[in-house]
């Protein structure tokens, strides 16, 4: 099989080893779905609001069709109302994402932690809890806007025929695919001190299709209300797993040094007596 379809196939099955890992945790699953519970009524609300006021916002969106006839019209509209659909999901999912680690940053480094210890080999921590929420809400908002940026090009190259209906919305699953793995292999990363957003873009960058097969699959089951709950804790260890994949392994710590050697009787060889200090072969005032 060809490497990078191997590699995608790895991915996904990153997805399922890392639900299987919490499932075999019953506890610390349940623990783990309560953050993105509260995310996804939070995340629903605002969803039903869009749809709510999709036919104003595509309307507003599309002031040139105006005064086409009702066919071409409809037709527009309801294209521009699919993608600004779509975009808002994108940019939901990545803030969804964020925002749920950030609120159960806690349960999910035991869950980071837990699958650390059974694969062997975990770093230590070095970062207070405090620290490492706050920095990780301001990365979660940087990944956000650019989301949220990205999305309005999209959005406007859905209008384009053909391409906005196939290409667009595979290039849509790839990005905030990718922007979604770049957040759950936060944990493990920071672990590494590895703590920089692009750490984390050129280390998935170069596995592209190992972090697309394992993320892009992620990224569909979160976007669905509620399923996003029973999958949010399996794509946390999942992110951890992809992340070890990665990474190249820690070197193996150095032996501790040698305790320095340490004489009977006040410390000095040779009976207690500090050693003889050499003398010149002459006198003070001889000849040299």
């Amino acid at each position: 099989m060809i490497t990078p379809v191997r590699d995608a196939f790895s991915g996904a099955g990153l997805l399922l080893r890392g639900a299987g890992i919490v499932l075999s945790r019953p506890k610390l699953f349940f623990l783990g779905a309560i953050p993105p519970l509260f995310t996804s009524l939070l995340f629903l609300g605002a969803l039903i609001a869009l749809l709510f006021s999709i036919d104003d916002l595509a309307a507003w969106v599309t002031p040139f069709a105006d005064a086409w006839a009702e066919g071409w019209r409809n037709t527009v509209r309801i294209t521009a109302g699919v993608l600004i659909v779509g975009a808002a999901v994108l940019v939901m999912v990545v803030g969804f994402t964020g925002l749920t680690l950030a609120l159960g940053a806690p349960l999910y480094d035991l869950i980071a932690e837990d699958v650390e210890k059974r694969m062997g080999g975990a770093p230590e921590v070095d970062e207070s809890l405090a620290g490492s929420i706050a920095r990780s809400v301001r990365q979660s908002l940087v990944l956000v806007l650019i989301s949220a940026l990205v999305s309005l090009p999209l959005l406007i190259a859905g209008f384009v025929p053909v391409v906005g209906q196939t290409v667009v919305p595979v290039v849509s699953a790839l990005f905030g695919g990718f922007m979604l793995g770049m957040e759950l292999v936060g944990a493990a990363f920071d672990r590494r001190g590895l703590r920089r957003l692009g750490d984390r873009r050129r280390a998935l960058w170069s596995r592209k299709a190992l972090s697309l097969g394992f993320a892009v699959p992620a990224y569909f089951l979160l976007a669905i209300p509620f399923v996003a709950v029973f999958v949010f804790p399996a794509a946390t260890a999942g992110g951890t797993l992809l992340a070890r994949r990665i990474l190249p392994a820690a070197p193996p710590a150095a032996p501790p040094a040698a305790p320095p050697q340490r004489y009977p009787q006040g410390g000095y060889p040779q009976g207690g007596h500090p050693p003889q200090q050499w003398q010149p072969p002459y006198g003070p005032g001889q000849p040299r």
